[in-house]
């Protein structure tokens, strides 16, 4: 029971860190054919958004809007892979490997 306790208390440590270090990941992802590009952190925040200056039109304003959140969604997407595959990297060999346990629903 000691052991377990131990192992609780290790996972719960490396977990921290792993979470620490979440902002440390980046992801980008372009929408419009690379007129606008959206980066990402671990943390899910948007870090960097580049615009293209032809689309600084104010008759262009809706689809600006729309490029935008197409890329920030698709950043948010593809970070998620490496969140997951930092917190497996993060927390490897503490607990069991148990099929369909996703410790990501663990991070904030």
């Amino acid at each position: 029971m000691m052991g377990m306790l131990g192992k609780v208390k290790e996972f719960q440590a490396k977990m921290k860190e792993a979470q620490d270090n979440l902002g440390q990941l980046s992801e980008s992802a372009e929408a419009g054919a690379g007129m606008v590009k959206a980066t990402v952190n671990g943390r899910k925040q948007v870090v960097s958004l580049i615009i293209d200056p032809d689309l600084m039109k104010p008759e262009d304003r809706e689809m600006l809007q729309d490029l935008v959140i197409a890329a920030v969604n698709r950043a948010i997407d593809n970070i998620e892979d490496k969140i997951k595959a930092h917190i497996q990297e993060s927390t490897e060999g503490v607990l069991p490997n148990i099929p369909g346990f996703d410790l990501s629903k663990f991070m904030k």
